[in-house]
């Protein structure tokens, strides 16, 4: 455990680009394998699209990295958070326990945030406009987007009152799970049966990408599948039969286009409509 600790208490810039970077290759090299959809798309120009958001991801986090830093620091040195006041307890305890509490809010929530939130999801709809989801969209989010997970991450720092090793390690674990559950492929039946007990699994997050509701408003975990679970967000269906995409833009030059895609948050709003609308409506 230590070792880990030292690692992301230490951890480079360069080992941390190697992470996504080698995520997103990783993946990619499967998903070109062995698809779970045939999209029959230029695969180059559509990560080109979701290469220009991860981009400006980048360049939204990078300069503001140093509140996270900030707000890690002072609620250590305040004793403010869950895991300082745990008191005493095994090492690997805090860990998961900071984990699960970094997850539950710097991602799960922020998610479901952004989907009850009209507003918000003006700016995170075009993740969803995606229609030919693989592991490049794991990286597809509009500045504005970028900026409230970013809130969010700063939120459940100081609630957690975690320390920047562990940050690190959550984010690391971020990039990489969910450059997974994005993945253009599909796990066993059986296997995803144990796996998603856990962690969120391709078959798990696929669904989320569904083009209509109550889908679309469905398994929001991004590295743990529990709080679906818990919170009742979790739901199945074939994967043969899912549809990728938003049903309030279905049209090429909606969808991927960048300039388009940029300027969809500041448009007329179009509300949901597919046939389950009417009962879960975003508000």
């Amino acid at each position: 455990m230590q070792t880990i600790i030292n690692y992301f208490e230490h951890i480079s810039s360069a080992h941390r680009s190697a992470i996504l970077v080698g995520g997103i290759l990783f993946f990619w090299l499967i998903e070109s394998g062995w698809p779970l959809f045939r999209f029959g798309y230029n695969k180059w120009k559509h990560a080109g699209v979701n290469f220009f958001f991860t981009l400006t991801t980048i360049l939204v986090n990078f300069p503001l990295a140093f509140i996270l830093v900030k707000s890690s620091d002072w609620a250590i040195q305040s004793g403010f958070g869950l895991l300082p006041w745990m008191g005493e307890v095994p090492i690997w305890l805090k860990a998961i326990i900071g984990l699960l509490t970094l997850d539950l809010i710097g991602a799960w929530l922020a998610h479901w945030t952004q989907h009850k939130t009209k507003w918000m999801w003006r700016f995170h709809l075009i993740h969803h406009a995606d229609q030919q989801v693989d592991t490049t969209t794991a990286n597809r989010h509009h500045p504005g987007e970028s900026l409230i997970r970013f809130l969010f991450t700063t939120m459940a720092i100081l609630i957690a009152g975690a320390p920047m090793w562990l940050v690190f390690l959550y984010q690391s674990l971020s990039v990489v799970l969910s450059q997974f559950n994005h993945a253009n492929i599909t796990l066993p039946k059986l296997l995803d049966t144990v796996v998603s007990l856990v962690i969120v699994t391709p078959n798990m997050h696929h669904i989320h990408h569904h083009y209509v509701q109550p889908y679309t408003d469905s398994n929001y975990g991004n590295i743990f599948s529990i709080w679906d679970r818990i919170l009742g967000t979790f739901k199945s269906m074939n994967q043969k039969e899912i549809i990728y995409g938003i049903d309030t833009h279905l049209k090429p030059e909606e969808n991927s286009r960048v300039k388009n895609l940029l300027q969809i948050p500041f448009q007329k709003y179009r509300p949901p409509i597919g046939k389950e609308a009417n009962k879960q409506g975003i508000f």
